[in-house]
């Protein structure tokens, strides 16, 4: 005779922990994308790779750190960008994450990590518009430096 299994039951959901006003309403550029995760980010001292969703009209719904890396890395798996995206209805996502050696330059695994989710955006049909890379009162554009 074999033992019965448990099976947990669950529910998911997004909690959210504060808020912050953004006065543009809308994302239109990069430049409006750098002040927005500028202004949330703050000065860190390590990679934090943030994600922030956006409605149709390119309004951000919320924003989120999927991730704090080390020093000078940070390993992001799409999953997990993406889990806040699903959960929040976005209709597309900007992600960005700090250097903060201060140079913005693009590592091989920013580029391989910005290709992997503009994939599977177009799977599960969430967008990635931008990756932006900000460094010491500057940023890197990965859409405009056309990576993907």
């Amino acid at each position: 005779m074999t033992s019965s299994k448990r099976i947990n039951i669950v529910s998911v959901k997004l909690v959210k922990e504060s808020s912050m006003l953004y006065k543009q309403r809308r994302v239109r550029s990069p430049q409006d994308s750098y002040e927005l995760f500028h202004e949330y980010l703050g000065e860190v001292d390590r990679e934090h790779f943030v994600v922030a969703c956006l409605d149709t009209k390119n309004q951000p719904t919320n924003i989120s750190t999927v991730h704090i890396g080390s020093l000078n890395a940070s390993i992001v798996h799409p999953r997990e960008v993406m889990k806040t995206a699903i959960l929040s209805n976005a209709a597309s996502i900007i992600c960005c994450h700090p250097h903060p050696s201060g140079d913005p330059t693009p590592s091989s695994e920013d580029i391989d990590v910005t290709e992997r989710l503009a994939e599977v955006g177009k799977i599960v049909g969430i967008e990635l518009l931008d990756h932006i890379i900000i460094g010491d009162g500057k940023f890197i554009s990965l859409k405009e430096k056309g990576y993907f």
